[in-house]
């Protein structure tokens, strides 16, 4: 559980920032807005297209809300930030808030709204022969595959994925896993090291990837390998204090990513993939209008988006599931613990 300690540790250090912060405030006598909320990504992902197209066409303000966003690069980092008193609410994996729970804080992260539900990363291949017509988990036999960071969704849901046909491992028959790059540096390593035939990224990473460097190329999905598998990826998190305190903020949160979500399907469904990319493009101002439309239909095509921000049970115990195939879980973690679902059940009730 390595990763657990560089939480902690990441935490006592961010503790004595935000402490430093806290003194000045109270000096300062200002009181909080909580109507600003202070929002930490993951990574910066049209696989989030809805939250960005919330806050690109206005849906926050017509809450009433402000979002400062920040980018962590890396679910850890995004949860220390949450723990650490830096975030009100961060956008990442939900194995972070399993991961919390066994540390036993008493102010726990829950999961309050789903996001996606299933896995956001492309295969990316050196290998010319391999096409999207043509490729299958086989092609993984007896290669290299970067999927990123141990103990991170990434790379365990790919690991759960190869496990149901190969073991992992170096030998001829087996996928040697590779889980010892952080998220934000793949595409370098993977560009450097020769020996390694595929790695995962997420768009836009994808998509500007392959576009620098025409010898690679996108030949299928983690999504794809899941088939009609469904997993709790990417979710809305936040303190239970914060959850139980602001419950309001929270349900004019959730309205505003269910009626960007709501758009962006329609625009899909009308086949207006223009008005989609126009709802993110100020979210990404160096993609073009055709690879934002090349991105969305990607993640249109893997049915990235749920259409209920609710967790279910079933979800989750996919999530564990997933989790315990990685060795990540020491463990019973309760449903009822790391997951609120009263915020999106009230909001799902009253969305127009």
């Amino acid at each position: 559980m390595k990763k657990i300690y560089k939480i902690l540790l990441a935490c006592l250090c961010s503790l004595v920032i935000i402490g430093s912060g806290l003194a000045i405030g109270l000096t300062s006598g200002k009181k909080k807005d909580y109507s600003v909320i202070e929002i930490n990504e993951v990574t910066h992902s049209i696989f989030y297209a809805p939250f960005y197209a919330a806050i690109n066409l206005g849906y926050f303000q017509e809450q009433g809300l402000t979002i400062n966003l920040t980018n962590g690069g890396g679910s850890d980092v995004s949860m220390t930030s949450l723990i650490s008193g830096g975030s009100d609410i961060i956008l990442a994996g939900p194995e972070t808030v399993v991961y919390a729970s066994q540390e036993g804080f008493v102010d726990q992260p829950q999961v309050f709204g789903q996001l996606t539900q299933t896995d956001g990363s492309f295969i990316i291949t050196r290998d010319s022969a391999i096409t999207p017509d043509n490729f299958s988990i086989e092609d993984l036999e007896g290669e290299t595959i970067i999927g990123g960071r141990a103990g991170g969704l990434p790379a365990m849901t790919l690991e759960y994925v190869i496990k149901k046909h190969y073991q992992i491992g170096t030998g001829e028959n087996e996928v040697n896993l590779r889980t010892d790059v952080a998220f934000n540096n793949i595409s370098s390593a993977f560009y450097e090291d020769e020996s390694v035939k595929f790695c995962t990224l997420f768009e836009p990473t994808a998509t500007a990837f392959v576009t620098e460097h025409p010898e690679f190329s996108i030949v299928g999905s983690v999504a794809e390998l899941l088939g009609d598998e469904t997993i709790p990826y990417t979710c809305f998190i936040a303190k239970s204090s914060y959850l139980k305190d602001h419950s309001d903020i929270a349900e004019k949160f959730l309205t505003a990513i269910i009626k960007a979500r709501l758009y962006l399907e329609n625009c899909v469904s009308t086949n207006d993939l223009t008005s989609a990319a126009n709802a993110l493009k100020d979210s990404f101002s160096s993609m073009t209008m055709d690879e934002l439309k090349v991105s969305i239909e990607q993640y249109v095509s893997i049915n990235a988006w749920t259409d209920n921000p609710e967790m279910s049970l079933a979800s989750f115990n996919k999530l564990i599931e997933v989790c315990s195939g990685a060795g990540m879980t020491n463990a019973t973690t309760n449903y009822s613990k790391v997951v609120n679902t009263s915020i999106a059940k009230k909001v799902m009730e009253n969305i127009e």
